[in-house]
């Protein structure tokens, strides 16, 4: 892992268990102490580490892209007096965004990353982050195994006063052992960094990613019966979500794919229409068939 995304010896990689809901509220449980910290909010899982962080201290929006239905990425940032740590969530699987680079937090200020979704989809700057989290069932292993990447400097300085497996220390004293960890997940994930090395590496991930999804937002874009939520600039490489000009289309574009053995594709719950989803290991031509799907039922509409 070290090897795959330039991680300096001077920061912890820890293995824990349950997915990264938990740290909505173990990162504020450690850092937040009763103070501010400024979090960006861009859809629903950033609203849901906003409300865990009201428990511990007072959480500041310091960007919202709300006003755009979350369809794009704020531009700007008003940063509080001085905020325990910046919060931001890289992808918005649901919405279908994804910040192009990090915010820039204020000077000294440790920048933490939800980037459950994208995480080794591309390279980045590890030494840019206080903490990095992410649950691996997107592009790393298995789920039940959460990854967290944190500078050593910011793990010593988390709140004492809480019971073992809530405390990062813990984790980096005992190298993610201080209970049984989730053996098989961290093997597989072993196996993925191993597979990104011999395919050339996280360069390599982002161009393939990029060449997906630029495919289907290519398509998506001179259609005439479908159109993509995200807005250009915004748009996730690992999330591309869309809608039809009408139900009946969705759901034709649903039975049509399941018949050629693509599943998956209906909208999160909360939002409905249509969301491909083309991490790591989705293959370009699973795109080809999507568009071609997609074409079908637009000739046939």
């Amino acid at each position: 892992m070290r090897a795959v995304a330039d991680i300096p010896d001077d920061y912890a990689i820890l293995f824990l268990t349950s997915g990264a809901t938990v740290q909505f509220s173990m990162v504020p449980a450690n850092f937040l102490d009763g103070g501010v910290a400024d979090y960006c909010h861009t859809g629903v899982w950033s609203g849901k580490a906003i409300e865990e962080a009201r428990r511990h201290g007072t959480p500041h929006v310091a960007c919202s892209a709300q006003a755009s239905n979350f369809s794009t990425i704020p531009t700007s940032c008003e940063w509080s007096a001085a905020p325990r740590y910046v919060h931001f969530t890289s992808n918005n699987t649901i919405y279908g965004t994804q910040w192009a680079t990090e915010p820039a937090a204020p000077a000294g200020v440790p920048l933490i990353c939800d980037a459950s979704s994208d995480l080794f989809s591309r390279p980045i700057d590890i030494r840019k982050y206080g903490l990095i989290y992410a649950s691996a069932q997107k592009n790393l292993g298995p789920p039940g195994v959460t990854l967290v990447i944190a500078r050593r400097a910011l793990i010593a300085t988390g709140h004492k006063d809480l019971p073992p497996l809530s405390q990062y220390r813990t984790y980096e004293r005992e190298r993610s052992m201080h209970n049984t960890p989730n053996t098989f997940g961290v093997y597989v994930i072993a196996e993925v960094m191993e597979w990104i090395l011999r395919e050339g590496g996280l360069a390599e991930m982002e161009r393939r990613n990029r060449a997906k999804a630029d495919l289907l937002y290519g398509f998506l874009d001179q259609s005439q019966l479908w159109r993509a939520h995200a807005q250009p600039g915004s748009r996730s490489a690992m999330n591309v979500t869309f809608r039809g000009a009408s139900a009946a289309h969705e759901e034709r574009l649903l039975e049509l794919a399941e018949a050629r053995g693509m599943s998956g594709l209906r909208g999160h719950r909360s939002v409905g229409g249509m969301r491909a989803s083309i991490y790591n290991a989705f293959p370009l031509h699973g795109v080809e068939r999507l568009v071609q799907t997609l074409s079908d039922v637009e000739r046939g509409s």
